[in-house]
């Protein structure tokens, strides 16, 4: 009897792509680049399920050129790159990677919220050049972490995870703005207090990014909003790309109208925004909040579970859009 057929449309790890063999016809892109969009549709010819990871857009275009198409699981927990209604439409199931990367995408947030308000990456710079030769009372003083103000737009569970490590690590005063306020026992864990976004604006000393990508989030931090910041202020993005407007951000960096910004996420990912590399008060990372090998192989497991359990049982353990 023929097995399914599907593609992994990047590298994975080795024990993950031979658990997908045990159940079906696995087509491999091993390649470190996402295939092109053509590609990809050509690829996923005859195909009933497919194992992306956020870089390969799946949109009615391609559903429409794919009929055989059943399944995309993503290995993230963001889903920008779907098309969700448009799926949705065509009875294709999205699924994603949620809660496996919450902890360490959180640690990764604030090691780099610590490395940009101690202007770690700068003083590197500096010191790799052979500039290191004197020492200055100011040199390369940056902004207090412990016992400063802590906002965080966007409080899901890797924005509570950032709370808890600030407040009862850092015994910072934390504040939040979310479309919908915590209950009164997570806010108390979190020992969070809920303001306005304007009032989150005006009030944190470090700016955590964390709400999910949308048409509604498209720019949520644009010039207008950057102007708001403190002039002292970090701000950082661990969300997505698109949610900060990064020429704007480049400006305000450049003159200084905040104190520095750490981003791990960018507007049209991988390139960067060329300004962006020309100004040295801003800490630059490649995607790689959840980049442990221990949560990078459970987000893998998950989506190759997500695979098995609803092309072989009509089962799906994380949908997006259906069950």
């Amino acid at each position: 009897m023929t097995r399914p057929a599907i593609l992994v449309a990047r590298p994975i790890f080795p024990e993950v792509l031979a658990l997908l063999r045990e159940h079906f016809e696995v087509d491999h892109h091993n390649g470190e680049n996402a295939l092109p969009p053509a590609e990809l549709v050509a690829r996923l010819q005859g195909k009933v399920g497919a194992l992306t990871t956020g870089s390969e857009r799946i949109d009615a275009a391609l559903l429409a050129a794919c009929p055989d198409l059943k399944i995309v699981a993503n290995m993230a927990v963001g889903y920008n790159n779907f098309d969700v209604p448009a799926m949705t439409a065509r009875g294709v199931l999205a699924t994603n990677t949620p809660d496996v990367l919450t902890d360490t995408t959180a640690d990764f947030g604030f090691a780099l919220l610590m490395a940009t308000a101690r202007r770690v990456t700068e003083s590197e710079h500096f010191l790799r050049a052979g500039l290191w030769t004197q020492w200055r009372y100011d040199m390369f003083a940056g902004a207090e972490v412990h016992g400063s103000t802590l906002g965080i737009l966007g409080m899901g569970r890797i924005g509570q995870g950032i709370a808890k490590r600030g407040a009862h690590g850092f015994g910072m005063k934390v504040i939040y703005h979310n479309r919908s306020r915590l209950s009164p026992a997570l806010e108390a864990e979190c020992k969070a207090t809920y303001v306005s976004k304007a009032e989150l604006l005006a009030q944190a000393d470090h700016l955590v990014l964390v709400l999910p990508y949308s048409p509604e989030s498209h720019h949520a931090m644009g010039a207008a909003e950057i102007g708001q910041m403190k002039p002292t202020a970090t701000l950082i993005n661990i969300a997505r790309g698109g949610i900060v407007d990064d020429a704007a951000l480049a400006v305000a960096l450049r003159e200084r109208r905040i104190a520095a910004a750490g981003l791990d996420v960018y507007e049209g990912e991988p390139k960067v925004h060329p300004d962006l590399l020309t100004v040295p008060n801003v800490v630059l990372t490649p995607h790689i909040a959840s980049a442990t090998v221990k949560t990078r192989l459970a987000m893998a497991r998950l989506a190759a579970d997500n695979l098995i359990g609803y092309l072989t049982q009509g089962k799906a353990l994380t949908p997006i859009n259906g069950s």
